[in-house]
Order: structure tokens, then sequence, then C-alpha cells
């Protein structure tokens, strides 16, 4: 039986968008994506805008170091969540729980891949989607496009 943590679901404020941030436990494969789904925010060739600027200033932990939080796939739902794939491509890295999952034998990241161009990192997708590059909630994240020394 899979027995997956869910953080507490956040309203965007918008009556129609809520993040879902994934945990799971330390015996169980990490349920994914394989590849970016059609309405995916981590892909360059979708519109932007379809989700609200706070809904990625939420989710903007799970591009923290050494964060146990993962970004979901927002087609898989909260009632079957699974890690979204462009995140596990992009924004992983430096997520402790996705590491402690390949460490582990719970994920293999070769069996996630794109055809579609994605940004390179949680900061770059959050700024295309209304997130101002100086929201604080950008600050800690972490990827290719990192500003150092930081302010």
């Amino acid at each position: 039986m899979r027995k997956v943590k869910q953080t507490s679901a956040f309203d965007c404020g918008d009556g129609e968008h809520q993040v879902v941030s994934l945990s799971s436990s330390a015996e169980e494969k990490l349920l994914h994506r394989h590849e970016p789904c059609e309405e995916c925010p981590w892909r360059e060739d979708r519109r932007t805008g379809v989700f609200p600027a706070e809904a990625f200033r939420h989710s903007a932990s799970t591009a923290y170091d050494m964060a146990p939080n993962s970004f979901a796939c927002q087609m898989s739902g909260k009632e079957k969540p699974a890690t979204c794939a462009g995140f596990l491509l992009r924004g992983a890295e430096h997520n402790l729980g996705v590491r402690l999952a390949i460490i582990a034998g719970r994920y293999d990241p070769r069996t996630v891949r794109s055809d579609v161009p994605l940004y390179k990192s949680y900061r770059e997708m959050a700024e295309a989607n209304g997130v101002s590059p100086d929201d604080p909630a950008l600050e800690p994240c972490r990827g290719v496009d990192e500003r150092w020394p930081r302010r």
C-alpha cells in the first residue's frame, strides 16, 4: 500500500488553484510522472499565467537546498499525487527528498525525460509566471541560475 504523506494543500486565494507538495516514506518508490504533462508549468512552450504567481511563491520551497518536499504534478491531482517530471528534470538537484530517493534506489532519474523545452530552474519558471525576481520566496532557490553572492 502506498503511503504518501501529503502536505496540506495551499489555496492560492482565487478559489480555483491549490498547491500540493509531496513527501514520501523511506520505504516506498517515488511516484512520479515520466514526462512533463501538457499543462506542466516547467514547459517553456506552455502559456504562462495559467496559475497565479502566489502558487509559485508558495511552492518555491521545493527548490530550496535540502528541501524534503517535492513539486507535485497538478494533472495528477491530490487524490493520486505524483512528483512533477519537469521538477525532477530541472528543479530537484538540491532537493533532499529526491536525493535520498535516488540513493535508496526508490527513484531512478533515467526514467524521466522530456522532448519539450523546459525552464532551466525553478526561479526562471516562477519569474516567467509572474513572480518578481526580487521576491523573498525565490531568494533561497537553488539551481543553474543561482545568484552569487547572495544579497
